[in-house]
């Protein structure tokens, strides 16, 4: 199996908000998000539970991550068979609110609309 290129969405303003987001957690979580980030990148499509999960209705899935009681989540989509555009992360109470969910969409169709614009590849 192909390794994944695991791409970090880019907004416009050329700002990462994943990178963002991991900047603000405390080293210990930043560290396990980021091993789960390489286990995104060594099995791709075949990553599943508990690392990873795929949201129902929707084009996306999520990598998770608990630290101590705090459980982060960090959305994700495929472009192709191996590409993981990872839109941000977030730390969740319960349920992933619904807009997560539509910001990850909005993401989604932005990248695969130009995917030159919105993708930071960590790789290169």
């Amino acid at each position: 199996m192909p390794q994944t290129d695991v791409v970090l969405y880019r907004e416009e303003d050329g700002t990462v908000p994943l990178t963002e987001w991991l900047a603000g957690l405390v080293p210990d979580a930043r560290d396990r998000c980021l091993a789960r980030l390489a286990l995104l990148e060594e099995f791709g499509h075949e990553l599943r539970r508990p690392v990873a999960e795929y949201l129902e209705g929707t084009d996306l899935y999520e990598l998770r991550v608990k630290f101590h009681r705090v459980n982060y989540r960090m959305l994700y989509f495929f472009h192709g068979r191996t590409a993981a555009v990872v839109s941000h992360g977030f730390a969740k109470a319960s349920r992933i609110p619904p807009a997560e969910i539509r910001l990850a969409s909005e993401r989604m169709e932005k990248y695969r609309a130009d995917p030159a614009s919105h993708g930071f590849d960590v790789g290169g």
